[in-house]
This record gives structure tokens, C-alpha cells and sequence, in this order.
């Protein structure tokens, strides 16, 4: 078994840029930073038994629709 990363999270951005963090919440901020700075797709892997497993993908269009809604007075 390959031993576990420092950084047990990654997040890839449009395929190409590629990013380390040591939690699930940095990794979303970076994803949700990058996606209100241009970036079109946010990919999140994590390490899990031995190996990178997908997360999640978010979308630009998902975070802009989120900050819509939250626009219109939502807590």
C-alpha cells in the first residue's frame, strides 16, 4: 500500500492546474476562489484506502448561481 499524502486533498482545475491541500474545506475554498476567478471546472480527488478517488466536479455556472441566490437576502 503507497503510504497516505500530506495533502490528502487535490483539486484540479480546467484538467491542467493542480493543487494540494491538508483538508476537505481549503480545498473548497480554492475551488470556489478559482471559480469566481475564471476558471471553468474545479475536479476534487481525495486519498482513500492506498489510491485518489474522484470527490466531486463543480462547475463555474454552479457557484455563480449559488452567489445569485444568496444575493436575494438568504442568510
Amino acid at each position: 500500500m503507497t503510504a497516505k499524502p500530506r495533502k490528502p486533498w487535490r483539486v484540479i482545475l480546467d484538467h491542467h492546474d493542480e493543487t494540494e491541500h491538508t483538508s476537505e474545506a481549503k480545498a473548497f475554498d480554492h475551488v470556489r476562489t478559482a471559480l469566481r476567478s475564471g476558471a471553468d471546472t474545479a475536479r476534487v480527488m481525495q486519498w482513500e484506502g492506498g489510491r485518489w478517488w474522484h470527490f466531486e466536479t463543480v462547475h463555474a455556472d454552479e457557484i455563480r448561481a449559488a452567489q445569485a441566490g444568496n444575493e436575494g437576502g438568504a442568510p
